[in-house]
């Protein structure tokens, strides 16, 4: 694998700066508690008060320490993993590890452009320095003139590109449909509270959607980056949307308002893309690589 020893290097400084992170903001204690604040669009907006994130909303608090959670026990196992796998010159063990590299690049991106400034911005923007440039890094350790071979014939290409496609248009229209009375009428976008504008919805629509769309046509094309954008998103899309189910989850318990659709949508999402990951897995094969 080349890159390997960099990539490692990263992946050690990703998991040590992230156990910092995740923990402190899960742990972390101290504040006036919960109060009530009035936004610039004149919206009561409770802001959690306590620890890490005391400057940030209740509803942006319960997402971020499941975001957190699922970090710790879930992101840094499968990239611990992944890193000793494809050390060992496993094929799934490079996928795996270049999809969930695109989950902790997703995830502290948002962190850096999402949270109240707090202590540890420069922790966020370190952690999405990282994880991107070891991201680049595996993306490159691939020779997509040989890519193709790694994948059986079998491999249910329309159906995995359809999906592909499918997740791309229904997060974009779940998207839209939350910010399109603030462009017909002015209405506040549900969701904005305090914050200045909306970092998530910015980097679906602009990374995340046109990525899945392109994917999933050069896959149902049989292109070896088709194979390659494929594996890296459904992986990604695991690890992201497990964390977005259990953002709902967590902002249940705390009582925060959602959009029905949003709490039936992002789960079954994750078990078709658990299912896709399989079938992927399954169809593919090693190939010495000279």
């Amino acid at each position: 694998m080349k890159f390997q020893r960099s990539i490692s290097i990263l992946v050690l400084c990703i998991t040590l700066f992230t156990l910092v992170v995740c923990l402190t903001g899960l742990l972390s204690s101290g504040g006036p508690g919960t109060y009530q604040l009035q936004s610039i669009n004149n919206e009561p907006i409770q802001i959690y008060g306590t620890g890490l994130y005391r400057n940030d909303s209740v509803s942006a608090v319960a997402q971020g320490k499941a975001s957190d959670l699922v970090t710790l026990v879930l992101g840094i196992p499968l990239l611990l993993l992944s890193t000793y796998f494809s050390r060992q010159g496993s094929f799934r063990g490079r996928l795996i590890l270049t999809g969930t590299l695109a989950y902790f690049l997703y995830t502290f991106m948002s962190y850096s452009f999402l949270w109240t400034y707090n202590r540890f911005f420069i922790l966020y923007v370190v952690l999405m320095a990282l994880s991107l440039y070891a991201f680049i890094l595996a993306m490159m350790s691939f020779d997509l003139h040989k890519i193709a071979a790694h994948f059986k014939a079998e491999l249910p290409v329309k159906f995995l590109g359809i999906f592909q496609l499918f997740l791309g248009f229904a997060l974009a229209l779940l998207w839209i449909g939350r910010i399109a009375p603030s462009i017909i009428s002015g209405a506040v976008p549900v969701g904005l509270e305090h914050y200045t504008t909306l970092v998530i919805q910015a980097m679906d629509l602009g990374i995340v959607v046109p990525a899945a769309i392109l994917s999933g046509i050069l896959l149902m094309q049989r292109k070896p980056f088709g194979y390659l954008l494929t594996s890296v998103l459904i992986i990604k899309g695991i690890t992201m949307l497990t964390s977005l189910s259990a953002m709902i989850i967590s902002m249940a318990l705390s009582h925060v308002p959602m959009n029905p659709l949003e709490m039936m949508v992002f789960p079954v999402f994750n078990l078709v893309a658990i299912f896709c990951l399989v079938l992927l897995l399954k169809n593919t094969q090693h190939v010495a690589e000279i």
